[in-house]
Formats: structure tokens, C-alpha cells, sequence
């Protein structure tokens, strides 16, 4: 990395992106990992897409994951992303990134396309990288992914990386200096999601005050003086697409061993496309993800308390007449509050000096122990409190409320615990994830 250069892992990657004949609202497709139950959705986007030239041709919905075509399916991605490429549908754009600006649902962000490097990053367990998972990384998901990826002579990005710049130092200057910038597309996605607008971002000075700013986050004294810490810093947290960064992990760790190149090697497949998010941003809002159990009783519930008790000291259990009841107690309680409703109404466990930073954390640590050891129950993770309160209310449920999490906690949560339990938060709903737009060469 030599043009550039810089010690954040940061490339400026050579786009590729649909030339002018190409209609924008039949290309851009949403994230594959999403609508995975509901066909229907996939079906709708076919017949909007047509014959066009779309992003759809070039990715695999993961509905479609280990299912019998699965092969041919990746056969046909891996063709069309070669037609594409020779025919002149995608056209090189040259080095530089991309300022996004995306309008779903009355509200507004900005992003900013980069690539970064693989040997920044490591999602294991402990991980002081500079890029991070922020929750538990299931390596069963990784082989179906990269069956897709190891092949694919292109990449898309559908994966969000949080940095924490509460000065907004990085992308929103960028986002105030467009007067002479390309614009690449402005226009409406299918399917409710909503307005986008892409700028190229090329002019070396506003690339490099980007690449300064970036590395001014994790300076030490200025990292020190943020989090109160002198741990190796974390600049990029993973917000959604986990899994599809770690796969992209796997496919350059493959691409070394088969290649006998290092960690020092230059190629492209030792780089990702994401498109990078400021955590402060107003338009993004992390929506809790909550919880309910089936095959689920008192004694179970029992169980849960005991288990939080051992996990945290000491645990209570409390009965409500109504969550309005609930709220106006707990109100201001140190320690975590576990709202529930069953059958019988709401309550609450209360965990008075929890282990754990998050009300999440404290209730996943404990659901996870009593899941092993109870034959027959099963949980699900629910957006929506009055989802949970129906299905929670029924006989042999139980459902848990969370509360949403604090963006000004995320980083300093991920620095002192680790990555975050599984389902913590979500970025938005499914159809304010990110749509497929811009591509990048991955073969050397």
C-alpha cells in the first residue's frame, strides 16, 4: 500500500460502477443477509429487475443458501460478474471514495466508501486489532459464504463500519464540499428503501485530510483521553455484515496459503469494501433486539434467577401490575432491570451489580446457561415491544424486554468487554440496510 500510505489500514480502492445507460433503481439490490424468510420479497425484487442489468445477478440472496441449486446459482454470479465487467456495464471510475447520503424512513445518513485491510482485523475472542467484530463471530456461517466469494472475480459492499468521531472530523466535512465533486447517483430504491445520493471522492487533498483525520481518532493521547485506557486502540467496529467481513477474512487467508504470499503481500483480495459510518451520525438508531423463549415455565424462570444470582452476586424477582407499574419503580435503579411478560403479566428480574456493562449482556449470559440445560425450549430475538408482549403472554412463553442501547456506549463497551452478546442492536430494519451499488476487482 503505497499510494496512500498510511498505518490505519485504510486503501483507496479502484471502483467499478454501472455506466450511465444502466437504470440505478433496477441495479441496486438490498444486503443478501436480509429477508432470509421471506421469499416473497426476492420474488418481487426478480420482477422488478426484469432482464436489466442489476446488482441481483451478481450476489446471492442467502435464502438461497444451501439449497440444491446453490452451485449453479454461484456459476451464473461468477459469469455475469465477467460479462459485466467485458461488456462495459461496470466502468472503472479510477481510485477514490465514495460520500453517501441515504434518506429511508424520514431519516437521514452519511457514508463513506473505502476499503480496508484484512490484517487489521481479527474476530476472535480478545481481538486488540485495529478492526473489530462487535459481537460473536459463528464460524459454521463462514464456508457457505465463501463458496460465493473464492471464485468472484468482483465484490459489493453491503457491510457498515462505526467509527467513533463525535467532532465529525471524517465524513461530514466531505458531505460539505460537494460543489465540485462527481456525482455518480441520486435517485429512489426499490422496495421502500428509500433515497441515495453517491459522490466520487478523488482529489488527492480531500482523500488525504480524510486518511488524517482518521488516524487523529487513535492517536494515543487523544485515544487516551476518549476511553481512559492505554489498550491497543480500536479504530472500526463492525455495525452489520459481520459475518461477511470475516468471510472476506477467510477468503485472503486462502488466497495467502494458495498463493504463498504473507501478510505483507499486496493483492486485492486483501481488502474489503465497506462503507463507513460515523456512530454519532443522528440518522443512524440502534433499535433493541428483545427476546422470547418457548417451552418456557416457572420453574425454568426459576432457574434463569438462580443462574443470573450465581453469574452476578445476587438476583430478585418482582411482579407488576402493568409495565407502566414496572417502569415508574425501576426507575433509576443501579444495576440492570429485566422486564418481562408471561401468562400471568409483567415482571422484572433485577440484578443489583451486574458483571457484564449491558442490560444484554447480563440476560444473554444467563439465557444462554439455562438454554443448555432445558430440554425443548428455544428462543427467538423480536423487534417490536408489542410483538413481544403477544407472543411473550402466551401459555409456555415468556418474553424479555431491552432496553436500546446507548450509541455513546457502543465503542467503550467494545474496548472494555469485548464483542457485544449476539443480537444486542440492530441498525435500523431490514430494508434500511445497505443496497448493493458500487463494485471492486478482488483477482490478482
Amino acid at each position: 500500500m503505497t499510494k496512500y500510505a498510511n498505518f490505519i489500514g485504510v486503501k483507496v480502492p479502484e471502483l467499478l460502477l454501472p455506466n450511465k445507460a444502466v437504470d440505478m433503481a433496477k441495479w441496486a439490490v438490498v444486503a443478501c443477509d436480509q429477508f432470509t424468510s421471506q421469499p416473497d420479497y426476492w420474488n418481487e425484487t426478480e420482477a422488478i429487475v426484469g432482464d436489466a442489468p442489476s446488482a441481483l445477478r451478481i450476489m446471492l440472496p442467502e435464502l438461497y443458501l444451501d439449497k440444491p441449486d446453490e452451485a449453479s446459482r454461484i456459476q451464473a454470479i461468477n459469469a455475469h460478474m465477467q460479462q459485466y465487467v467485458q461488456s462495459g456495464v461496470l466502468e472503472s471510475k479510477g481510485e477514490g471514495f465514495v460520500y453517501v447520503r441515504r434518506t429511508v424512513d424520514g431519516k437521514a445518513r452519511q457514508g463513506l466508501i473505502v476499503a480496508l485491510d484484512l490484517e487489521n482485523y481479527d474476530y476472535t475472542k480478545g481481538s486488540t486489532t485495529l478492526i473489530r467484530a462487535t459481537e460473536g463471530t459463528i464460524v459454521e456461517r463462514i464456508p457457505p459464504r465463501l463458496r460465493i466469494r473464492k471464485d468472484a472475480p468482483l465484490e459489493m459492499p453491503h457491510i457498515l463500519v462505526l467509527i467513533d468521531d463525535p467532532d465529525k472530523t471524517v465524513i461530514e466535512p466531505l458531505g460539505n464540499a460537494l460543489t465540485q465533486t462527481e456525482k455518480l447517483y441520486d435517485f429512489e430504491l426499490m422496495q421502500k428503501g428509500g433515497h441515495i445520493e453517491g459522490y466520487l471522492i478523488k482529489e488527492p487533498a480531500q482523500i488525504q485530510a480524510a486518511l488524517q483525520a482518521l488516524a487523529a481518532l487513535v492517536q494515543p493521547a487523544a485515544y487516551e483521553a476518549k476511553y481512559h485506557t492505554g489498550q491497543a486502540p480500536l479504530l472500526f467496529a463492525m455495525g452489520d455484515g459481520n459475518h461477511s467481513f470475516a468471510t472476506a477474512k477467510a477468503n485472503w487467508e486462502r488466497v495467502k496459503q494458495e498463493q504463498g504470499l504473507t501478510g505483507a503481500s499486496e493483492h486485492p483480495a486483501r481488502y474489503a469494501l465497506v462503507e463507513l459510518e460515523n456512530v454519532h451520525d443522528s440518522g443512524i438508531v440502534f433499535e433493541p433486539i428483545h427476546r422470547v423463549l418457548f417451552n418456557w415455565d416457572d420453574g425454568a424462570l426459576c432457574t434463569l434467577k438462580a443462574t443470573l444470582a450465581a453469574q452476578n452476586g445476587t438476583c430478585e424477582k418482582f411482579n407488576f401490575a402493568s409495565m407502566e407499574a414496572l417502569q415508574k419503580e425501576t426507575a433509576g435503579k443501579p444495576g440492570h432491570v429485566l422486564p418481562f411478560v408471561t401468562e400471568k403479566g409483567i415482571g422484572c428480574l433485577y440484578v443489583h451489580q451486574p458483571v457484564a456493562q449491558l442490560p444484554v449482556g447480563t440476560l444473554q449470559n444467563g439465557l444462554d446457561a439455562v438454554l443448555k440445560e432445558l430440554t425443548g425450549a428455544s428462543i427467538d430475538y423480536i423487534h417490536g415491544e408489542d410483538v413481544v408482549m403477544d407472543l411473550g403472554g402466551k401459555p409456555g412463553n415468556i418474553g424479555f424486554f431491552l432496553p436500546p442501547m446507548d450509541k455513546s456506549a457502543f465503542f467503550r463497551t467494545v474496548i472494555f468487554d469485548g464483542a457485544l452478546p449476539r443480537k444486542t442492536f440492530s441498525m435500523g430494519e431490514a430494508h434500511e440496510k445497505r443496497y448493493y451499488l458500487e463494485c471492486r476487482s478482488i483477482k490478482g
